[in-house]
């Protein structure tokens, strides 16, 4: 994870340092435990460490994943040298944040939220997330066409998913796989790397594609699912061949535009009013 590093971010919640890494293969951040529950506790390090000894043994006892969801990862500290950390995802410290009783739990969701590109309420109540889309999106001005489109995207992005499921695929990272394969057939490049080709991090890649783009990028997908109806694999191997031949169907509607058009359909454009200017964090307004 050394080269998706960023280094501390400080003083960005109430003037507490909260250490994070930027992970851009998971396109999550990974933050210190204990500088969290040091924020939402007023306690010193010292403290704050006591209390997540004391908390972990709780939660284990409970049942709790959230424990073993917890990573230990580098972390540079106050004398400057690294030291092994017990670090969770975004979504781990939300849940991080329900086991710990204190009057900022709902500034730091807030505050996680602007920083992660989370909806705090749609972690734990998916179900408003489609209603919130409409709103979202009408507010960027994209018309209800768009958005009727954008949602059956959606909906046939699950067929997908669904039908690798009946073909033995169950980890996220499985998926992530396949759908890296049906990006690179026609593009070229992971999700991760087009993310970054468009100067993106957290947010949606297909929020930010041109029309043309997110035409190949359904093409593909619908391509590998009629592929996976038709022929029926079983395990990662059988379906990412599936995958590749669907991401080759949409390269080749890629390939005649191109030749008609005379330039590429990869487009470096985004819908953001910021991009983003260090590894720190740094935002600048492009209005």
């Amino acid at each position: 994870m050394n080269k998706n590093k960023l280094e501390t971010i400080s003083n960005l919640f109430e003037g507490k340092e909260i250490r994070s890494i930027w992970n851009s293969e998971r396109e999550d951040y990974y933050f210190s435990v204990v500088d969290v529950i040091s924020s939402l506790t007023d306690s010193d390090y010292n403290k704050a460490r006591n209390y997540w000894k004391w908390l972990k043994g709780k939660l284990h006892d409970e049942g709790s994943q959230l424990v073993s969801d917890t990573n230990q990862l580098k972390m540079k500290a106050k004398d400057g040298k690294y030291y092994k950390t017990d670090t969770l995802d975004t979504k781990g410290i939300f849940r991080l944040i329900e086991s710990i009783p204190s009057p900022k739990a709902e500034p730091f969701k807030l505050w996680l939220a602007k920083l992660g590109g989370e909806r705090v309420d749609e972690v734990f109540n998916p179900e408003i997330a489609i209603d919130r889309a409409v709103d979202y999106y009408r507010r960027r001005g994209y018309n209800d066409k768009w958005i009727k489109e954008r949602l059956n995207g959606i909906v046939n992005r699950k067929e997908l998913t669904d039908i690798w499921k009946e073909g033995g695929i169950t980890e996220n990272k499985e998926y992530a796989i396949l759908t890296n394969e049906i990006y690179k057939g026609w593009s070229g490049m992971k999700a991760s790397e087009y993310k970054t080709f468009k100067g993106l991090r957290k947010e949606s890649l297909r929020d930010n594609m041109t029309d043309v783009e997110v035409l190949l990028t359904d093409l593909g997908e619908i391509a590998t699912r009629e592929l996976a109806k038709e022929y029926k694999p079983y395990g990662l191997t059988q379906n990412k061949e599936i995958a590749k031949r669907g991401g080759k169907i949409a390269k080749n509607t890629r390939d005649n535009l191109e030749k008609e058009l005379h330039k590429s359909v990869l487009s470096k454009q985004n819908n953001l009013n910021y991009q983003y200017l260090d590894e720190n964090e740094k935002l600048e307004n492009k209005n």
